[in-house]
Order: C-alpha cells, then structure tokens, then sequence
C-alpha cells in the first residue's frame, strides 16, 4: 500500500474541509473525491463566478459552502486543509484547531506521501530563478525531476508515478511554510528582509515561518544559507542539519564564494573552481548568488560540467528582468516579480547605468526607505502608479540630500499612462525597467498579469 493510499485510508469516516478551490487544491480535491471521502469545499467565490468549478466538483460528490460566511462553522469538521492565502490565525481556523480539528495543507501532504528526495527553497528574493537554476542542473546531471509548490503545476497528482530516485524541487513561501512540521532533505534560504507583513503583520512571524525550512530537518540533511544576510548568517548557527554557506562579498573557509572571477566551493572533499562567471547569461549581481546558492544545493549530486552546460543556455525566468523588446534604441524589461523594496532594488543593480522606472502597486505595509536612497542613486526618471505611489515618492524626496528632479518623479493616472509616459520620455540608448516593489493586487490579479499587460503594451508600440 502506497503512503498517499495509506494517508487516504486513514481519512476514512471523518468530515473534511477543503479552504479554496484554487490552483494548488483543485487536484487535492479531486482526488480525495475520487477516494470516496467527505468533503466539504469552502471559497470566497459566489456560484455565479466559480460555475465550472461548482459543477465539476458537485458532480464528484463534493458539498460547497461559497461566499462571504465560506468559513463559518469550520470548527464542526475533523480535518481542515488550508489554502496558502488563509492565514492559520484566522479566528474561525483558531477555533476548529483549539476544538480539536487537524489542520493541515497540501504541500504537508505531499511532504508525507513523496517517495523522493525533495528540495526546497524560500527566501524573500531569488526563489524562482533559485528553484529553477536547482531544476535545470538536476535535469542535466540525468535526473527525473518535478518542480512545484509556489511554481509550476501541484505534484500531489504526480506521487503514484515518483520514485525514490527521482526530486521534487519546490519554492516555498512563508505561507506555505507557516504550518509545516516537515522539512525538505535539502533546504535553501537565499535571504531575508520584510516582506507580506499585511499577511504575517509582524516580523518575527514572517521570520518564524521561513525557518520551518530548515527546522524540522535532520544531521544527515543540508541546509543552505547566506552569509551576506545578516538574519540568514545567524540562523544558520542553530540548524540541525549539516550547514553550506555561500557569500558573494567574502571568502569562506568552507562553503560556495567567489575568487578570481569565478564561483568556488570548499568542503572536506577540497576547493575547486565551479563556474567562471563570464559564463552566466543572467544580469545582475543577485543572479550570482542564485547560482551560489544552487550550486551549494546541487554538490554531491550534479558534476561541475553540467554546471557550466546549464550557465552558459539558461536566459532566465519570465517576468524576472526579461528584455521585452528594443524600440527605438530603448531596451525595456519586465521585472514585475519585483513584488518588494528589495527585488527591486536587486534589479535596479542589475544595470550599469541609470534607467526609468515603473513603480508603485498594492501596498503590503513595508517600508520605502531604502529603496528611496537607491532610486536617487540609480533612476534617472520615477514613473509612479498604484495604491503606493505617494509612500515611494515620499521615501524618495525625504533622503537625506535629495535634489528636486534627481531624479524626475512622475504620478501616472493609471498602469498603461505609466508605460506610456515611458515610452514618450525615453531616448535612444535608455534602459525602461517595470519593477514595482508591490505586489499587483491593487490592479491585477497577480505579478503575471502585471507582467503580460505590460509587455502587451509595449509590443503594440
């Protein structure tokens, strides 16, 4: 009997409930309908706007409770699987846990059930591109490779068909790992800074939340860590797990660092040259520590020639610094993964000279401070639109030395005005970058829609 059967058997006569019908729980469902257990799904949505979803469902046998009470009464159910855009301190998910309700999710079920080796990532930047870099070497090195959690498709469906020689290499989010007990065999933290304090509403929370990376790991797995940040570089004193570091701004003694123009990494095995950084394809300096990073995951199982296979054809990640187009002498990039302070201060680095930027968007309650210092430093033209226009433009004007039009700072009346006045300002030899330092949901549905709207315009141009 398979774990995932097992797992199923063991949900048999208890009442179930199933926190959104989105993406990542839409197979979860299906297929605890199709174990013939019972279930209840519960959604935000009304009918009316999820009618495919309610037929599909109510056609396997499920019971929906839709629309604005979705969550009243939770506390009458055995198991409550969550949706990582619930928070577990929702009141109504406090009480059915203080009453004896299970909580759980469905990446903790896949944790329970995978047959293989898994590897994860989180961090408050470089997650994707770092999850993909891992997933493009495995797959090199002639690994079965599944990629999921916060990217790609939900691999609770693929489990039947894994085996023990395969990975699962998964990117996960602070809301994600809020509630996990488990943790991946191989655990990468890129960095921390603030990030969805509307969500977590502290930073100890946000914080607590990634460390369940690494926490609920053993001696003989490995947990990967920043040096050069300064919370990353203090976490990694308590791990359980054996410990690589890598740091772009220092040597180590042991761990992944750069010399001589190219990535090093030192072990018990020795030092030896991994990857002359002339051969990575992907701007900026934080695209060097992804590689770092993955390369410190990836020791032991991919050889250094795959390493340098993958650097010298990967071009990188949609919506994360893609060059959209050249108009006129003008390069426009899509960074609209730039969903905080720090990404996009990240892609600001990326660029040797001053560009336009595109900012502002929902605001998650961080603050622009820093970024202000490096938008005066780097920008040449602000382009402000979204719920966060006025707090980026205050956190500019209120660096200490800021000049009135170093740089220029325009408030657009919408997104495509903001692209527009982009288009008409730039000149011949201009670098136009979308990095909001917000997340989309004050006009978007997400940071790929934000992406898609923008190069859509700037095609038609």
């Amino acid at each position: 009997m398979s774990a995932l059967t097992e797992y199923f058997d063991s949900l048999r006569g208890r009442s179930i409930a199933v926190i959104g019908m989105g993406v990542s729980n839409m197979p979860l469902i299906r297929m605890l309908l199709r174990a013939d257990l019972k279930v209840t799904v519960c959604d935000r949505q009304s009918r009316e706007k999820a009618q495919e979803q309610v037929s599909e469902l109510e056609s396997l046998g499920a019971k929906l409770r839709l629309g604005e009470d979705y969550l009243e009464k939770l506390y009458k159910f055995d198991v409550i699987f969550r949706t990582p855009g619930i928070s577990p301190n929702t009141p109504q998910i406090r009480e059915a846990v203080e009453r004896g309700a299970a909580l759980t999710s469905e990446m903790e079920l896949f944790f329970s059930v995978c047959p293989c080796r898994i590897v994860a990532v989180t961090g408050s930047d470089g997650k994707t591109t770092t999850t993909t870099i891992i997933a493009e070497l495995l797959k090199a090195a002639g690994y079965n490779v599944y990629v999921g959690g916060n990217i790609g498709k939900p691999l609770l469906p693929h489990v039947p068909g894994m085996t023990q020689d395969d990975v699962a290499v998964l990117e996960l989010s602070s809301f994600q790992l809020m509630t996990m007990q488990q943790s991946p065999h191989i655990a990468v933290f890129t960095n921390l800074s603030p990030n969805h304090l509307d969500y977590h509403h502290t930073m100890e929370e946000y914080t607590k939340a990634k460390m369940n990376i690494y926490y609920h790991q053993s001696a003989g797995d490995r947990a990967i860590f920043n040096f050069d940040n300064d919370v990353t570089r203090s976490m990694a004193k308590n791990a359980p797990a054996e410990v690589m570091l890598f740091s772009r701004r220092q040597g180590l003694e042991e761990g992944v660092y750069l010399r001589d123009g190219a990535i090093w990494l030192t072990n018990k095995m020795g030092s030896r040259e991994v990857l002359p950084l002339s051969m990575i394809q992907l701007p900026g300096e934080h695209n060097i520590e992804n590689y770092m990073a993955a390369i410190a995951a990836v020791d032991g199982l991919v050889p250094d020639k795959c390493v340098r296979a993958v650097a010298r054809n990967f071009k990188g990640v949609e919506h994360r610094i893609e060059l959209v187009r050249v108009l006129d002498g003008v390069r426009y990039y899509n960074d609209s993964i730039g969903t905080s302070p720090s990404r996009t201060r990240s892609g600001l680095m990326a660029f040797e000279q001053k560009v336009i930027l595109i900012a502002g968007g929902y605001d998650k309650q961080i603050p622009f401070d820093e970024l202000g210092a490096d938008i005066i430093e780097r920008v040449k033209l602000l382009i402000l639109t979204g719920d966060t226009a006025e707090k980026i433009k205050l956190a500019v004007e209120t660096v200490s030395g800021y000049q009135p039009g170093a740089p220029r700072i325009i408030l657009a009346g919408g997104f495509e005005d903001a692209v527009k006045t982009a288009r008409e300002l730039a000149r011949e030899g201009d670098v136009v970058l979308l990095s909001p330092a917000c997340a989309a949901f004050d006009r978007f549905k997400n940071f790929v829609e934000r992406g898609n709207t923008f190069k859509r315009i700037i095609n038609e141009f």
